[in-house]
């Protein structure tokens, strides 16, 4: 059995903002960022003003980096690496830091550079510690003798880390160095560092554990093991819970003989497989997802970073049907996943505002539109008028002339009216799935002119061609024609980037632009623009009915909002053939109305985003089986255990009762969450993340009927609930990932 001790700091950001979490004791093998923390601390004494930084340890780097968000401190999102980098920005650059480095006399200054240097040297190791220590005792015109929040600078830090590292070698720099660390200001900085580390993801600790035990015995730095060390379960459980593939240490010899040779040096007879102990992981997880409650699994791999994510961006006056849905609740997906890895956004409802569409309608509406039905039901009153001027249009083209003639007046802006009722209705649809943009925006904020500046700059790169008499940019695979369309994309993409600074955009949108969003991609290239390639399609399949496509212009579209009511209605249904629980419930219609949801967005989100499906409300509304009903009932009985049994379990409780293989297998499971996470914030595919709370719920619900909680013990009962009270926690995180709100009661 591998037992690990250390635990190791992962890639948490530690700043003026910061969310107090437990401590635990730590012994890195890593250096931590005490000194950057210890000087940022220092420094924001006087600072007036909300500082927002980021300090990184991440397991797979070796170095610290802060992250300097674009502001007030730099012009552009700086990123510095390494103590001395980093010590030397906040002593240079915060009101509150002169006396750390700034104001210092330059021959004071040049000693801070060499302790500073000094440290550098005793982390690569190209000086023992002993001499650094050596050094520290003999004294320095710029070490304080009487450590206080006035008179510390940048080399105190310094000497002070080296001596916290290395204790017990010389009595009088030990002596010292506590009076440096009964500073307020550094007290808080290591309780800060403990608060992140008691946030890490406990598998990357094993992990990184395994990946140092490895390394010792090769010549294989443990950062390029770490990546190798593979979480096992639940594949095959049984064997072990992680496995590192021999050959892929790239060391010489046979790959068999590699392992046997490792596992000889950890003292194990399996080659390559380890094991955890149950009640050291026990102890460590469980109490982990009950101090983080809805933090559990998020991390801070994009603190810094800012993406925009476009999505919903439903057509004007055109209904809000089911065809929308996708990148509705997908884009909200993304959005919320990101969020979960440290990345702040800007959600962008992209409105289709613009176009000879628009022309027909108002002809449409003109001929048959109704004032009284147009404020009752504005959106599926303009839909009919929609359709109605489409078949009439079929056969009548002077309608045509007559919608090129409105559209030309549109583009001066006379059809706001449409814009505002639909805005309207569609937050309605959006309030139902909790969904909130940022920014309403749409085609018709880029004007002509706008567009002409695109065109003339693509033309002064030569990257125009005429091509049956429409201006088309010069792809080998081009277009010809659309040049206006893409033009006010480029136009939009140019505007996000000047006022937004963002390190991706990402483009929600269904697989049947993939050509278009090609070519917009490649021009943004093309052009020279240097953020081109931060720019992304999230492609999805299409939804189709029984008769085929959804179609606006032939009237065979599904509106969301009679899906909605209908799903709504039929769980209602369901949920009172049990009229014990259905009495229980202060709002069963909003319950009712949140299962049916949660079955719509599980059933659309559950396979992969490019995958096409076929609109089945029967399936969309099933209630047993793998479905989202399914989900939300397990969170609903886990939080009614809590509410019958009525004890206060904390992080402190007493776990050793907790031997049972479902407990086990319960806790296996949702060690796994904070790796979904990670892993669905590259893929941004949610059918990961519902793959897992099915799991999730499979392993508590065989746990419930294995594991009582009433009329047991106090210390079985306490036990039994902190595992259930942190499964709850972790599937209702999961839930709320997928924008989902989880329920209390059903």
């Amino acid at each position: 059995m591998l037992h690990t001790a250390a635990l190791t700091s992962a890639s948490e950001w530690i700043g003026a903002e910061w969310i107090p979490l437990n401590a635990i004791p730590c012994l890195s093998p890593k250096p931590l960022p005490c000194v950057e923390l210890a000087a940022f601390n220092l420094a924001a004494v006087e600072t007036v003003a909300s500082i927002k930084l980021g300090l990184h340890r991440d397991l797979r780097s070796s170095a610290i980096s802060l992250t300097v968000p674009a502001g007030r401190f730099a012009k552009e999102r700086l990123t510095l690496e390494g103590t001395p980098s980093i010590c030397r920005f906040i002593g240079q650059t915060f009101v509150g830091a002169g006396r750390l480095l700034a104001s210092l006399s330059p021959e004071r200054q040049t000693l801070v550079d060499e302790f500073l240097e000094l440290a550098a040297a005793v982390a690569a190791r190209s000086v023992a510690p002993i001499d650094a220590l050596s050094r520290i005792k003999a004294g320095s015109p710029v070490l304080s003798s009487n450590p206080s929040a006035q008179t510390l600078t940048l080399a105190d830090l310094v000497a002070w880390d080296i001596a916290r590292q290395h204790p017990g070698r010389v009595p009088e720099v030990d002596i010292w160095a506590a009076s440096v660390q009964a500073v307020p200001e550094i007290g808080r900085a290591l309780e800060r560092i403990s608060d992140a580390l008691a946030s890490t993801n406990l598998l990357d600790e094993y992990r990184f554990t395994i990946a140092d035990e490895i390394a010792r015995f090769t010549d294989v730095a443990p950062d390029a093991v770490f990546p190798l060390v593979e979480n096992r379960w639940p594949k095959d459980a049984s064997r072990c819970d992680f496995t590192v593939v021999a050959n892929r240490l790239r060391l010489p010899g046979a790959p068999q003989q590699v392992a046997k040779t490792v596992a000889e040096k950890f003292g194990r007879g399996d080659d390559g497989f380890f094991f955890v102990g149950w009640p050291k992981f026990r102890d460590r997880l469980i109490p982990k997802i009950l101090h983080l409650d809805e933090k559990y699994g998020f991390n801070s791999s994009g603190h810094g970073k800012l993406a925009v994510v476009e999505f919903s961006s439903p057509n004007i006056a055109k209904p809000f049907h089911v065809g929308h849905i996708r990148s509705t609740i997908i884009g909200n997906f993304v959005q919320s996943i990101l969020q979960a890895n440290g990345w702040d956004t800007v959600s962008i409802n992209y409105l289709g505002d613009w176009g000879k569409q628009y022309g027909l309608l108002a002809i449409g509406f003109s001929r048959h539109g109704s004032e009284a039905c147009l404020v009752a039901d504005p959106i599926r009153h303009l839909y009919e008028v929609y359709v109605q001027i489409n078949s009439e249009a079929r056969t009548d083209e002077t309608i045509h002339d007559e919608a090129r003639a409105y559209f030309k007046k549109m583009e001066e802006g006379l059809w706001q009216r449409f814009r505002d009722l639909s805005i309207s209705k569609y937050r309605e649809i959006y309030d139902r799935f909790h969904v909130h943009f940022d920014e309403y925006a749409g085609e018709s904020w880029y004007s002509a002119l706008q567009m002409r500046s695109v065109v003339d700059r693509m033309e002064d790169m030569g990257l125009l061609s005429d091509a049956a008499g429409s201006r088309s940019v010069d792809l080998k695979a081009r277009d010809a024609g659309g040049m206006l369309y893409i033009a006010r994309d480029i136009a939009a993409a140019m505007h996000r980037q000047e006022q937004y600074k963002f390190d991706k955009m990402y483009y929600v949108v269904g697989t049947q632009q993939e050509n278009h969003f090609k070519q917009l991609l490649k021009v943004l290239e093309l052009m020279g623009l240097p953020w081109a390639d931060r720019c992304e399609h999230i492609a999805f399949g299409m939804i189709k009915t029984q008769d085929g496509n959804m179609n606006t212009r032939n009237g065979t579209v599904v509106f969301l909002e009679d899906l909605l009511n209908e799903s709504q209605a039929s769980m209602l249904e369901v949920m009172m053939r049990n009229p014990a629980r259905f009495q229980q419930l202060q709002n069963p219609n909003e319950v009712a109305g949140l299962v049916g949801l949660t079955a719509i967005m599980i059933e659309d989100m559950r396979s992969r985003r490019v995958k096409d499906y076929e609109l089945d409300e029967d399936r969309m509304r099933a209630f047993e089986g793998d479905t989202g009903p399914y989900l939300q009932y397990a969170h609903a009985r886990l939080r009614s255990i809590e509410r019958t049994v009525n004890l206060d379990v904390g992080p402190g409780v007493d776990l050793s009762a907790l031997t049972e293989p479902s407990a086990v297998t319960l806790a296996d499971v949702m060690a796994v969450y904070p790796d979904v996470v990670r892993d669905a914030g590259v893929s941004l595919e949610p059918c990961n993340v519902i793959g897992f709370a099915f799991r999730l719920a499979h392993a508590v619900m065989v746990a419930l009927e294995n594991l009582r909680v009433l009329n047991q013990p106090l210390e079985v009962a306490s036990a039994r609930l902190a595992l259930f009270k942190a499964a709850r926690i972790t599937l209702g995180n999961a839930l709320r990932s997928l924008g989902i709100l989880p329920l209390e009661r059903m």
